[in-house]
């Protein structure tokens, strides 16, 4: 058995009754016995996260009061139109307040330190009216050690910035005080029992060569999303980035909304449409690293080396060339922790996706690493005991004030209690990402011939995850979509994606495989790969290219920096059969919830016939692999007894499928074992088609009508 990941009989893995829980870290061993040499590495970093949550009651009143810092640093308003700016800056010796509304006089405004290196200053109202104007330019200009040289700086805290391009790639800092706040009009939906992600980029949701809008997202894009039957978003590229072809992973303005894609409203217009709709929406953010920028990041913000961030080599990424946060430190952990607490409160998100969680977790931060799978991996001196106990903290604060929220681990390492709770000992996620699942389908499709597709191998990529930890499946996420690789439909069909795709051409053989694997694929994914399921925009109906930031490289060309949406909307061309699919999986999954049940039972492998069946969610699906045979009344086992009908059904018309399985087709069992099942049904499997069948009584009155309309 592998320890990393296979599944160990229930008798070991179950988790013990509440009472008898130790209360030290090592809880998740009854989940995990491999991890029983391990219990000193747990009970230390447990206790250092109780010894952070001891601390923080003691002297900040709570991780619900010390999460509110952006109530207290940056810039606040109270009621009579006082303005309190405070700022964290140890190492500066004085320290002003300048911008448009001083007439950037460097001396005026002078600000009083604490004796913790706080710096404030506050500004009375004039003539009843905040004495900075809304949306102004602000910046803190601070004396330095160096030669009492001054250092001008876009304050930390900001909640908005602003570039101008033709003038210059800084930002500017501004004040962002609207006489009319936003207000919410629809409550957050429940957590959703089955996680159903769209992962999406704002800017480049649209067709058009360009910078789309946050407007543009909400009146085009979440149409299309609540069409799909997608109940999550995962909002990517939203929290300020020095640079856009970065895809939002350069962050220098932590508690800002990208103005790349319009104004903060905007974004709180589009939170709560979706939220209107149902659907959960969900941050992708970076506190893995942060943007090296000085003069409109959080690098050198007081001219010192180690204010956020570690000091020297150890505060640097060396491949992403950006700064490293030293999590052991107070104040980071106040900054850290109040953006979370900012984005769920100012923006009401739902939750986020931690990016670059194997960077936090290690002090190689994954580089040049090949994880084995050896528990030796993930303990001992490699091991970045402040960066997990961070993640402790954030994930403890925002289940306990947020019981609805989920969150999301990126990591490639596959860390052991990444997804189990502190009580336990683990690091608290909800969800950790399923990473080798599209490391496969790439590698087969670059390297292998299809009759060498192995199901067993299949299988066991797709039901390899750690017992008791939630995984999200997915096909291909914006990773694969990045210039230099494909999408999955351009790895199967490139040689004829722009000459055959149109219904008006001919159906060849090299469109007929890509479009029936593309179709395979996903499902499989989806029934047996874990349990959430995620997609990035435009995959859904096999966008054609790769996706490409404007940059030097390109001639700053938007030309690739699109989802092209006009081709599933034009009816003459096949990407409307992959998109109708795609929506099919999802509605039917909201239907029968397989995500959200007990992993599946996989009763047929058949290397011969490259068939696989499994059972999950009282649904009985069926894959034929194989590049040439079809097959008739192929037995396959199935648990309970009925009679049963297609539900999903690669093969339709309306999914771009030939017709060849019929889905008025009723399939009775008979009672005898059959592949360690109680009973068997015969079965019409052509080549390269999947179905999936459910019990009759399950079916919707109008099933027939939905099946003549692809589902």
């Amino acid at each position: 058995m592998d320890p990393l990941n296979e599944q160990a009989p229930d008798s070991v893995l179950a988790a013990p009754p509440s009472d008898q829980i130790p209360n030290d870290g090592t809880g998740v061993v009854a989940l995990d016995p491999y991890l029983e040499p391990y219990k000193p590495a747990l009970r230390s970093r447990f206790s250092k996260a109780k010894q952070w949550l001891d601390t923080i009651n003691s002297t900040e009143g709570g991780l619900e009061k010390f999460s509110r810092g952006y109530e207290t640093f940056g810039f606040t308003v109270s009621p009579d139109g006082t303005i309190t700016y405070r700022e964290w800056a140890p190492s500066a010796l004085r320290a002003y307040l300048v911008g448009d509304f001083n007439g950037w006089n460097r001396d005026s405004h002078e600000m009083k330190r604490s004796p913790f290196g706080v710096w404030e200053i506050s500004l009375p109202p004039v003539n009843g009216k905040p004495a900075i104007e809304h949306d102004s330019k602000i910046k803190i200009s601070m004396v330095v050690p160096n030669d009492q040289a001054r250092a001008e700086r876009i304050p930390a805290w900001i909640k908005r910035v602003t570039q101008d391009l033709s003038v210059s790639p800084i930002y500017d800092a501004r004040f962002w005080n609207p006489p009319q706040k936003y207000v919410f009009k629809n409550a957050r939906p429940k957590k959703p029992a089955s996680a159903r992600i769209y992962e999406a980029h704002v800017g480049i949701s649209s067709p058009e060569p360009k910078v789309a809008t946050y407007k543009e997202f909400t009146q085009n894009t979440l149409p299309r999303i609540k069409h799909l039957g997608y109940n999550t978003i995962q909002l990517m590229a939203v929290m300020e980035h020095a640079y856009y072809a970065s895809f939002g992973y350069q962050i220098n303005s932590f508690f800002a909304a990208s103005s790349r894609y319009g104004f903060p409203d905007d974004l709180k217009e589009l939170i709560d449409t979706a939220h209107g709709m149902g659907i959960t929406v969900l941050l992708d953010v970076v506190h893995s690293h942060a943007s090296k920028n000085v003069h409109d990041g959080l690098n050198f913000f007081d001219n010192s080396d180690h204010l956020y961030f570690h000091e020297g080599v150890r505060g640097r990424h060396a491949l992403w060339d950006s700064r490293l946060f030293n999590y052991g430190h107070h104040e980071v952990l106040r900054f850290l922790l109040s953006n979370l607490r900012f984005w769920m409160e100012e923006y009401q998100f739902d939750g986020f996706r931690f990016d670059g969680v194997t960077s936090m977790l290690y002090t190689h931060h994954g580089i040049g690493t090949g994880f084995s799978g050896g528990y030796h991996e993930y303990y001992g001196p490699n091991v970045d005991e402040d960066g997990i106990v961070y993640l402790m903290l954030a994930n403890e604060m925002l289940h306990n004030l947020y019981p609805d929220s989920i969150t999301i681990a990126e990591d490639v390492s596959g860390m052991p209690a990444l997804c189990i709770k502190l009580s336990l000992g683990g690091i608290g996620f909800d969800y950790r990402l399923a990473m080798a699942v599209p490391d496969l389908y790439i590698k087969w499709l670059k390297e292998k011939q299809d009759i060498e597709w192995d199901m067993g191998a299949l299988c066991h990529t797709l039901t390899n995850r750690r017992y008791g930890e939630k995984t999200i499946a997915y096909a291909e996420s914006h990773d694969q979509a990045l210039v230099g690789d494909k999408t999955l439909l351009f790895w199967l069909c490139d040689a004829q994606m722009y000459t055959n795709m149109s219904t008006d051409s001919e159906f060849t053989p090299v469109i007929e495989r890509g479009m029936a694997l593309h179709k395979m694929i996903r499902l499989i994914t989806h029934g047996l790969g874990g349990e959430a399921y995620l997609n990035f925009e435009g995959n859904e109906f096999g966008h054609p290219e790769w996706l490409d930031f404007p940059r030097e490289g390109n001639d700053n060309s938007y030309h690739y920096a699109r989802r092209q949406f006009n081709l599933p909307d034009d009816h003459r061309l096949r990407y409307r059969f992959l998109n109708e699919f795609d929506s099919c999986m999802q509605w039917m999954e909201e239907k029968y919830g397989w995500l959200h049940s007990p992993q599946a039972f996989v009763s047929l492998k058949n290397e011969s016939d490259k068939v696989i069946v499994f059972e999950r969610a009282g649904l009985l699906w069926i894959f034929n692999f194989h590049p040439s045979s079809s097959f008739t009344d192929y037995r396959v086992g199935v648990e309970e007894a009925g009679t049963y009908r297609i539900v999903v059904n690669t093969d339709r018309p309306a999914f771009g499928g030939l017709n060849r399985i019929q889905d008025e087709t009723r399939y009775f069992t008979t009672d005898f074992s059959w592949n360690e099942r109680k009973n068997f049904l015969q079965v019409y499997i052509p080549t390269r088609t999947a179905m999936v069948l459910a019990l009759e009584p399950t079916l919707d009155p109008n099933w027939k009508a939905n099946v003549s309309l692809g589902f």
